[in-house]
């Protein structure tokens, strides 16, 4: 069953009106019956689904015992990450699957939907309507 989501309406700029494409997903506490609903950034650029630091909290995840660190380098520069030691659950939809995951060392980067084990896993397609949707 394909999932859409419509595209985030960022406003105008000097260059245009800017249209970001976004999808909900739900992250499952790996501890505690918990799920935490994100609103992410598809980002085709993205090697790794990176989480901002507060959403690790909602989910008892410890940087210091469930993650290993690291640092990731993208356009704003470098960043220190926290690669989450085991895959976690995550919904898009209907659509489930065990992801590789990373948390952000900050809360100041928005929620970035990475290719690496989560993205690719899906057919998706950017629609000129502003739509983008996930095939399974």
């Amino acid at each position: 069953m394909d999932v859409k989501f419509s595209f985030e309406d960022g406003g105008k700029t000097a260059l245009g009106h800017i249209y970001r494409p976004i999808a909900k997903v739900t992250f499952h506490s790996p501890k505690v019956e918990k799920a935490v609903d994100v609103w992410m950034v598809v980002d085709t650029g993205a090697d790794y689904t990176i989480l901002p630091r507060h959403i690790s909290k909602k989910l008892r995840i410890s940087f210091k015992s469930d993650c290993i660190k690291d640092k990731t380098f993208g356009v704003g520069g470098n960043q220190t990450i926290y690669f989450y030691k085991s895959k976690l659950k995550a919904t898009i939809g209907s659509i489930e699957r065990k992801i590789p995951i990373a948390f952000f060392d900050n809360n100041e980067i928005p929620p970035l939907l990475g290719r690496l084990g989560f993205l690719e896993s899906f057919d998706t397609e950017f629609l000129k309507t502003h739509i983008v949707i996930f095939k399974d």
